[in-house]
């Protein structure tokens, strides 16, 4: 579980391909990491498999690489870091899987005042659980929904110091981003379909 506050930029310094997915070596700043240890890169929870002073390395299985944009990623390029949730820690941003849902696409980005604004297309499963002043985690980056500006697309504001300390600072329209929806809206979503699906099912066998 994670909260989407990024704790540190990492750097991707190899990519391995192999039969079965990809093979990231990234270096961070993290000290006392763990084998087996789950870390969020760019929103989707990897476990550790190997670490070295000052890097570890991660494994991306095919299924991961059908719904996220790692096939894409080149050694030298930044990603955003979270170490999975500790019982205890503060929670300062919202419930987080790490559990990539869809590849969103920047469609414009504006500046207003001090934030910058960022338009993103997101599939319709997404945006069904989506509402303003919601959740959305982008890259890793817990974010709040300032508008649904129509079904596929949604409108998220940066504060300064987020584009200071994550990936997003570099945005620009045509770019893909991670996308996970909000945990609390999916699961509401599942229970009204079973629910409707059920009195469905009464109606017919009266």
């Amino acid at each position: 579980m994670f909260t989407g506050l990024v704790t540190a930029l990492g750097t991707v310094r190899r990519v391995y391909r192999g039969r079965d997915g990809l093979t990231f070596s990234i270096k961070a700043p993290f000290r006392g990491l763990r084998l087996g240890e789950s870390v969020a890169v760019d929103g989707a929870c990897l476990t550790i498999r190997s670490k070295s002073r000052g890097a570890f390395g991660v494994h991306v299985v095919d299924t991961s690489l059908d719904r996220t944009r790692f096939a894409s990623y080149r050694a030298g390029q930044l990603v955003n870091l979270e170490r999975a949730l500790r019982v205890g820690d503060r929670f300062g941003g919202h419930l987080v899987q790490g559990h990539v849902d869809a590849v969103g696409t920047v469609k414009a980005v504006t500046t207003r005042l001090d934030a910058r604004l960022v338009d993103i297309a997101v599939p319709a499963a997404v945006a069904r659980v989506t509402i303003p002043m919601g959740s959305i985690a982008v890259d890793g980056v817990s974010l709040t929904v300032l508008k649904v500006l129509r079904r596929d697309r949604v409108r998220v504001s940066l504060i300064p110091f987020t584009l200071q300390h994550t990936t997003l600072e570099r945005l620009s329209p045509g770019e893909e981003v991670h996308i996970e929806s909000d945990m609390i809206g999916k699961y509401i979503l599942q229970f009204v379909k079973a629910r409707t699906v059920g009195a469905r099912t009464r109606r017919r066998r009266v």
